[in-house]
């Protein structure tokens, strides 16, 4: 009998000891699988996530909210450590959906060290529907995004924080 328990209370250890460490890697990967948070800095402003979670886009509109200069729009990137992407290329193409054209006219991106892009060439103020695309790169992770107008402009969210 005391051969038993002797066995018994060895069993119980290993496999509370096989127990307590299978918990603590279940704890370690689910915390390694931790959802992006992205913030929207501001309230009037075009807002999404890119389309594989990569990136946060914030389109500047006007300058009500942040001073970004006349005919210009300013677009804010964060990545999915909701830090602001420096040095990314972005691509900007403006097409109408009724006739699939692209906007004609030289679009120009200016980098501006902060995670602010600021774009010229652009009117987003015109008739009909519209897709806005934006497409970044950084060290060769790309994604994008696209704003259909007027739209996008309809449906805006609050600033705040958000996930894919």
């Amino acid at each position: 009998m005391k051969v038993f328990r002797s066995y018994s209370v060895i069993s119980l250890v290993l496999a509370f000891a096989l127990f307590a460490q299978g918990t603590a890697v279940a704890q370690e990967d689910s915390g390694s699988a931790k959802k992006s948070i992205f913030t929207k800095h501001f309230q009037d402003t075009l807002f999404d996530i890119t389309s594989r979670g990569t990136y946060s886009i914030e389109v500047l509109l006007d300058e009500k909210e942040y001073k970004i200069g006349k005919d210009v729009i300013g677009i804010v990137v964060h990545d999915a450590h909701d830090e602001d992407v420096k040095g990314a290329d972005l691509r900007i193409v403006l097409k109408n959906l009724a006739t699939n054209e692209i906007s004609s006219g030289a679009i120009t991106v200016t980098d501006k060290k902060n995670g602010l892009y600021l774009v010229s060439g652009l009117d987003l103020r015109r008739e009909g529907k519209w897709e806005l695309a934006i497409a970044i790169k950084k060290d060769g992770t790309e994604d994008q995004v696209k704003f259909v107008l007027p739209d996008a402009l309809k449906e805006r969210v609050p600033k705040g924080k958000y996930s894919p």
